[in-house]
């Protein structure tokens, strides 16, 4: 009697194709550009502001050219699959987005050497690269998942920069602690990137795979809400909340120690809090409904951080902060997360192009914040009170983009849509 063939052992899929592999990857990409990247400055800012390396003016501007610098990797993003298909079949968004984590490494690093005339420029820099990594990464990982039938992952994606902030944040505290200088802490912010890269590398590889929904729209067939004005309205709401969290984002710190008593503690726990919000918020978004309309949830969302800025005005201690940096945090990155979503549901025919004038216009409302707060503390009598104001307009910004969506939501319903 014949033996049996050995049953063979199934080969295990390349990382690129395991859902919780590209989920994870994401989340350290988001993590390495954005959470260090981009907002390992604000923990750092008060610490370049006590070794005397920067002014509070010299650190608004430092924050003007990184968001500067994402508006125009935005837009290069944006226009790449217009401009050039071929190039951008060539670039794709896995390419994309490992150089930018490359770019955001070097940049990082250099921030530590003592040249502060090349700070504008590395700051400008790194902008861009956090700009190349988002949006490439998020379209990659999110049609990855939906091709692999598990969309719902691609909210751990935005856990990344929460997580990112929470480590930094925490890192920076204990660096005061200690009292290392901000340059060590740049140093020691490059040498984490390099390993959150080592890990990114084997999954964040080859081309995305086409998103079923892509296809599920007849060419020419527009539904209601997803027309030119409807495109429009989202696009102004999304760059509104640009607007909206910057100034306390970028000033937090320096926020809190104004209104503290000197010595106090707590200043250096906010931004973690911030951070952790953000994280719990991306992972509370992976089980929203698939049938809510994103809408009313980016409504509910700029609701509740113009509430947490109003908190920090009208409850100035160290509670009201504290609570105040959780619920601004707690809908950041959610807010993303809800709008790519619209994104294609608006515009399914622009699932690389749309995200980038966005994002473009996102980067537009966090270049005019911190300017705008830079005026008022010249031209306030006190620095306290120019805060106030600039948090006032950051409040009121959010309370328009939620009136935005309510009207979107309002005008076109989502079941006439369907």
């Amino acid at each position: 009697m014949p033996k049996p063939a050995p049953l063979e052992s199934p080969t295990a899929p390349p990382l690129s194709e395991r859902p919780l592999a590209v989920a994870l990857a994401g989340m350290a990409a988001l993590a390495v550009a954005m959470g260090i990247g981009r907002f390992a400055f604000t923990p750092l800012l008060p610490m370049m502001l006590h070794d005397g390396v920067v002014t509070l003016a010299g650190g608004s501007w430092l924050a003007t050219a990184n968001y500067l610098g994402y508006l125009i990797g935005a837009l290069a993003c944006m226009a790449l699959p217009w401009v050039a298909p071929r190039a951008r079949q060539r670039w794709h968004a896995a390419r994309l987005a490992r150089w930018g984590l490359a770019a955001t490494v070097l940049l990082t690093l250099g921030m530590a050497l003592p040249l502060p005339g090349t700070w504008p420029t590395l700051r400008f820099a790194a902008g861009v690269a956090s700009a190349l990594v988002f949006l490439n990464v998020s379209v990659w990982c999110m049609v990855r998942l939906v091709a692999l039938g598990r969309a719902p992952l691609g909210g751990l994606i935005f856990c990344g920069p929460g997580l990112g902030i929470v480590l930094t944040g925490l890192s920076a505290s204990a660096m005061v602690a200690l009292g290392w200088p901000a340059a060590a802490g740049w140093a020691v912010f490059g040498v984490l990137s390099v390993g959150l890269c080592a890990a990114i590398w084997p999954v964040l590889q080859g081309l995305a795979l086409p998103a079923p929904a892509a296809a599920a729209h007849a060419p020419g067939l527009v539904l209601p809400g997803q027309g030119p004005l409807a495109r429009t309205g989202l696009t102004l709401a999304y760059g509104l909340a640009g607007l909206g969290y910057i100034v306390t984002a970028t000033f937090l710190p320096v926020i809190a120690r104004a209104a503290l008593p000197a010595g106090s503690p707590w200043p250096d726990l906010f931004w973690p809090l911030f951070g952790a919000g953000v994280a719990l918020g991306a992972l509370l978004s992976t089980r929203t409904p698939a049938a809510w309309d994103r809408r009313w949830l980016l409504m509910a969302a700029y609701v509740v951080q113009a509430g947490a800025i109003a908190l920090s005005l009208v409850w100035p201690g160290p509670l009201g902060f504290a609570l105040g940096s959780l619920l601004l945090g707690l809908p950041f990155t959610a807010i993303t997360f809800y709008a790519l979503q619209e994104a294609r549901r608006v515009w399914p025919a622009a699932g690389d192009s749309f995200p980038g004038l966005l994002t473009a216009a996102y980067g537009i409302g966090q270049i005019v914040g911190p300017p705008m707060v830079a005026w008022m503390l010249h031209h306030a009598s006190t620095q306290g009170q120019g805060f106030v104001q600039g948090l006032a307009v950051a409040a009121a910004a959010l309370v328009l983009g939620a009136v935005v969506y309510a009207a979107m939501a309002w005008r076109w319903p989502l079941s006439s849509g369907r």
